[in-house]
């Protein structure tokens, strides 16, 4: 792609810095866990002066990124966008995927930032440049792997706050498991429960977990990624078997993954992560997955407010999707950064008057 002659939405500067965040608990899945965030803070800079912000969410436990790849990743990115048009996102983000394929996290923070600058510049809201769908979405929120006492209490304590909607993490013992998805039933018997299995479980013991259910009258709306991401044949034995809705999450990366399980039957659903795609790949994976009548989810690694602030931008605008695991800021102890989006229980409503994201860093309390 050829230089581009300097216009105002010019990338002049790119920088790329830690992004450390700690967590209120230790995040536990099936296939690991985590006691603090450490991202990656993207910022660039117009020649008009405007500055985006993006977040890069490498989750070592589901996508093999660190925060030391994804910060050398951003870093090697550089050369590739200073002084082109950031109007021509499209290109430039397909030129940071065939030079940094493996590192989705660390272009999914340039692509947000990326975007931000460029409708900041253009002073409009990042969800209206991408169709303005909707303004308002609600989230689940997830209970990590914990004992049932605790679980019963987060589940409790979420429903006070709202939620309609419960994430459970399973995927290591089938009986400890139901006994964990029974304890939240126990704290929030009103609550809608998503099951997220992080590829811990064989095909049999994916369906053994939804018979033991069965029995105490629990059916989850949802079995996300219950086997292995390349067992695509175990995927689809669950998803023909199950009796309830079965997501693809770990095994779609790329439209072309989406376009595998859509032939082969393999889910009924498919969740889109920004940390696994990328913005404009995300964007392809929506396009294939409504043309093949499958249902849409968006999910997130664990992220602040900027970060979730892009994929509540991305799904409102585009609209139509069915589930959405958006909760990440509500893990955090604390988090560096306002606005977005306003939240009122577990609702998220975007402002129309603030361009790009709206998201800034938050300022520090006054001593005294």
């Amino acid at each position: 792609m050829p230089r581009t002659r300097r216009s105002p939405t010019t990338i002049v500067q790119i920088f790329a810095e830690p992004l450390d965040i700690p967590l209120i608990e230790p995040f536990a899945i099936a296939t690991g866990r985590i006691d603090a965030v450490r991202n990656v803070l993207v910022r660039i800079v117009l020649t008009d002066g405007s500055v985006g912000l993006g977040e890069a969410a490498p989750f070592p436990p589901s996508g093999g990124e660190t925060q030391e790849t994804a910060l050398a990743a951003v870093r090697g990115m550089i050369p590739l966008l200073e002084g082109e048009d950031a109007a021509c996102w499209r290109p430039l983000a397909a030129r940071l995927t065939a030079s940094f394929e493996a590192q989705a996290a660390a272009r999914a923070g340039v692509e947000a930032a990326l975007l931000d600058a460029l409708t900041r510049s253009w002073d409009i809201p990042l969800y209206q440049f991408f169709g303005g769908a909707v303004a308002h979405v609600e989230t689940d929120i997830t209970i990590p792997l914990v004992a049932p006492a605790h679980t019963t209490e987060l589940a409790r304590a979420h429903a006070a706050r709202g939620a309609t909607t419960l994430k459970l993490k399973v995927g290591t013992d089938v009986d400890d498991d139901a006994d964990r998805v029974l304890a939240a039933v126990e704290g929030a018997p009103d609550c809608d429960l998503i099951l997220d299995g992080n590829q811990g479980y064989m095909p049999t013991e994916a369906l053994d977990l939804l018979v033991a259910l069965a029995a105490e009258d629990v059916r989850p709306i949802l079995f996300e990624q219950p086997v292995h991401r390349h067992d695509l044949e175990g995927l689809r034995f669950v998803t023909e078997r199950a009796g309830v809705p079965v997501a693809a999450d770990e095994s779609v990366h790329t439209a072309a993954d989406a376009l595998r399980i859509a032939r082969l039957g393999a889910a009924s659903v498919i969740n889109i992560k920004l940390a696994k795609s990328g913005i404009a790949e995300a964007l392809d994976i929506a396009a294939v997955c409504r043309a093949a009548h499958l249902e849409l989810m968006v999910g997130t690694m664990i992220e602040s407010r900027l970060g979730i602030a892009a994929s509540v931008h991305l799904i409102a605008g585009l609209g139509g999707f069915r589930y959405v695991d958006l909760d990440s800021p509500m893990l955090l102890s604390a988090d560096p950064f306002e606005g977005g989006y306003e939240q009122d229980g577990m609702v998220y409503a975007l402002e129309r008057d603030r361009a790009g994201l709206g998201v800034s860093p938050r300022e520090p309390e006054a001593d005294g």
